[in-house]
């Protein structure tokens, strides 16, 4: 299943966000992807604020991986861009952490590597906008994306 949204704004993003972090089961896993800047970590922001966590959420390119304590379970935040072999990513208690997870969301994760994982990919459309792509091969997660409605 797949669906594509049009994100005009950091409003249509956090609309996205909302809209998942209601919808999405817990220990559902995100593969981010797209380029540099597109998005990815905005999004894992806003999924934060939506699950309830009111502290900095910043990229976790250098440290790999951040946890962010919410009322319904931790949000663990992974980047896998440095690591030049993704099962290196077992090394660091990546399957510890999302095993308690109320949602993980992985940037630069293999979707190969995440079966039953929703992928979001985001495409800049030009300054502010964007595209988001999201597809899944679970019947669960398939259903959310039906329901899900565009932002506005």
């Amino acid at each position: 299943m797949e669906r594509r949204i049009r994100l005009e704004s950091e409003a249509d993003t956090r609309a996205l966000a909302r809209a998942l972090a209601g919808a999405l089961p817990p220990g559902a896993v995100l593969v981010l992807r797209g380029p540099l800047g597109a998005g990815k970590t905005a999004l894992v922001r806003h999924l934060a604020r939506a699950l309830g966590f009111a502290g900095r959420v910043t990229s976790p390119s250098y440290t790999l991986m951040h946890v962010y304590p919410t009322p319904e379970g931790p949000l663990v935040h992974v980047d896998l861009y440095r690591l030049a072999d993704p099962r290196q990513a077992e090394a660091l208690g990546l399957w510890e952490e999302l095993a308690g997870a109320r949602l993980a969301a992985i940037e630069w994760g293999d979707p190969e590597a995440f079966p039953g994982a929703l992928v979001v990919e985001l495409r800049p459309l030009g300054a502010a906008a964007r595209e988001a792509r999201l597809r899944t091969e679970d019947p669960g997660l398939a259903g959310v994306l039906q329901r899900l409605a565009p932002p506005r």
